[in-house]
């Protein structure tokens, strides 16, 4: 008969990682989608730990002493650590995995956020759809936007990092050490700031174009109106909105993918370099 003993004082710090990983599958682009059954994700979530843990444990690795210091028991073999001293700190390790998956996923809903200014000045926002990803109901280029960017971050390789900024985090950031060793909690406030900032930047960015040219557009109708009062300018004038948009919208497609791409990266890299040593 196999002996399970001595795993049992493995249990607790490899809970510990566990919660770290399930901080990503709560937010996280991909992830953390809802189109996702739960099962699947506690699968994935088990499997990651399983994969992560003995890689964390290897001689040498800097996250073995945190790990080896949850590990430890005392004369009579029994854990040191209660119930009450695991508590505040897997609080602390579901809240680093959610840190880094709502930073990743910033760029994202700025990319939703830009389509849903576009549906509103096209004047299609009454057609909206349910995005389960964010678990909200977006505009149908919002939603357009939203998968446009989800791909190009499938493309350029976004879950793989995020999934290396987590387990590098381990080595810069020991079980439970938030706050003390190398990441101080205004880093990770400044971090978050900064990329709201980046993400409202890249909406604005995305929907300008189109609002300038129908800014000039509407300007046009005014004067068309005051010229042909006889014309029906609010049933003229939605159709060229919608003409104008989508030409628009498919001569910069290029322009508005490549600027995604570039925020996006540049955001997943500064993730990297706050939680691990990259």
């Amino acid at each position: 008969m196999v002996n399970l003993t001595p795993l049992i004082d493995h249990l607790p710090a490899w809970l510990m990682v566990l919660f770290r990983l399930t901080g990503i599958f709560l937010l996280a682009p991909v992830f953390g989608s809802r189109t996702i059954p739960r099962i699947v994700k506690v699968f994935m979530i088990v499997g990651l730990s399983l994969c992560v843990y003995p890689m964390l444990m290897a001689k040498g690795h800097t996250a073995s002493a945190s790990l080896a210091g949850i590990i430890g028991t005392d004369a009579s073999g029994m854990l040191t650590l209660s119930l009450w001293n695991l508590l505040p700190i897997v609080a602390i390790e579901l809240l680093m995995g959610y840190v880094i998956g709502y930073c990743a996923s910033l760029p994202l809903i700025g990319m939703q956020i830009g389509g849903q200014v576009i549906d509103q000045q096209m004047g299609i926002s009454a057609g909206g759809v349910f995005n389960p990803d964010l678990d909200a109901e977006a505009g149908v280029m919002g939603q357009l936007y939203f998968l446009a960017g989800l791909t190009v971050f499938l493309i350029i390789g976004g879950h793989h990092a995020i999934l290396l900024t987590l387990v590098g985090s381990f080595e810069l950031i020991p079980i439970g050490g938030f706050g003390t060793t190398g990441v101080e909690m205004s880093s990770a406030v400044g971090l978050v700031v900064g990329l709201l900032n980046v993400m409202f930047d890249m909406a604005l960015r995305i929907a300008m174009p189109l609002l300038c040219i129908l800014f000039l557009l509407r300007v046009a109708m005014g004067f068309i109106g005051r010229t042909v009062p006889q014309m029906n300018i609010l049933s003229v004038g939605f159709i060229f909105y919608i003409l104008a948009g989508a030409l628009v919208l498919v001569v910069g497609a290029t322009a508005t993918m490549t600027v995604f791409r570039d925020t996006l990266q540049e955001t997943l890299q500064q993730v990297l370099s706050i939680f691990t040593m990259n």
